[in-house]
């Protein structure tokens, strides 16, 4: 970890006596906030600060080590800055971290125009399923898409996902073809390992509503119901959404599946899109990041470059709207 901006998390907190309001003037998240102040101690081999609900107060550790750090801060603000290296131009390596299907169909194409447009600049793309520690696997940007983001983080809006409930021709031939949400209940569903308790929700395509975090099912899920959730489960999960995708191609149950893994596979017919009255809800894209202050050129490019490739309504590959059965 840096040890200047650890110093200067140090300080602010010592000056302010709060971990909320140095968060919120250095721009970073709580919980960045509070891994800097662990690394601190553990640097030090002592406890810095005495932590009460109403109030912290330093140890005499911490008064030496404040000393300490504000000697550094002195000394680091007296170095000039590199006149050949300008502060606003996009360049050096940037770490990114996603999920693989979303690396794949999506991420891929989108570094490769970045790199082209900021040749400048190299990515590092790590490829994970789980939620990365950005301090600790030093993550400049995880990309994850979600309607359920922790609050302490630091975010940026990049766009919405949409899904699509399928399986294969093959498989509704032999199970039937549910003709309602609450159906799926009585099929083999393959479910997403970090959704918890696989809750599946949709909206009536009588009424779109924008995607919100934590949203709970309104109704019996009839058409005047705008919402509805419905538990799902199967003999299948995993944490990988591509895993259930090849599954579900193999005729091993019905998937809910990002639009644009599956719009040319319902093309093709290779897959169905079911319920042709409702769509699942659409999830929230999201880069999430360290912190705001001091924020390098080829991270703030990467941001803006995401934000303005995701809005073009061309980029995201479209559903196919599943025909109704006469």
């Amino acid at each position: 970890m840096d040890r200047i901006t650890a110093s200067q998390v140090f300080v602010n907190v010592a000056e302010r006596g709060s971990m909320t309001a140095t968060a919120e003037a250095l721009g970073m998240s709580r919980a960045m906030v509070t891994r800097y102040l662990a690394q601190m101690e553990r640097w030090a081999g002592a406890r810095l600060l005495h932590r009460t609900t109403r109030r912290l107060s330093l140890t005499a550790a911490g008064e030496e080590t404040l000393s300490r750090c504000r000697q550094m801060l002195e000394i680091a603000g007296q170095m000039p800055v590199a006149a050949d290296t300008p502060a606003d131009i996009p360049q050096g390596l940037l770490r990114l971290s996603c999920a693989q299907s979303l690396a794949q169909d999506v991420i891929a194409a989108a570094v490769a125009a970045y790199l082209r447009q900021y040749p400048q600049t190299a990515i590092d793309l790590s490829i994970s399923s789980r939620t990365v520690n950005l301090v600790e696997e030093r993550i400049d940007l995880a990309i994850r898409i979600t309607n359920d983001l922790d609050p302490n983080l630091i975010a940026r809006p990049l766009g919405h996902c949409g899904s699509v409930v399928c399986a294969t021709p093959a498989y509704l031939a032999a199970h039937g073809t549910p003709r309602s949400p609450q159906e799926l209940a009585l099929h083999n569903c393959l479910t997403y390992s970090y959704f918890g308790k696989s809750l599946w929700q949709f909206e009536h395509k009588s009424r779109r509503a924008a995607p919100k975090a934590n949203t709970v099912a309104e109704g019996e899920g009839t058409p005047a119901s705008h919402q509805v959730a419905v538990p799902v489960g199967g003999n299948l999960s995993a944490n990988e959404s591509s895993v259930l995708l090849t599954a579900a191609l193999e005729g091993a149950g019905i998937a809910m599946q990002p639009e644009y893994s599956t719009a040319s596979l319902v093309a093709s017919g290779r897959l169905v899109a079911l319920l042709p009255e409702w769509r699942p809800l659409a999830m929230g894209v999201y880069g999430v990041y360290g912190s705001r202050r001091q924020m390098p050129a080829a991270l703030r490019a990467m941001l803006d470059f995401l934000v303005a490739r995701f809005a073009d309504e061309h980029y995201w590959p479209p559903a196919v709207t599943p025909k109704k059965k006469r």
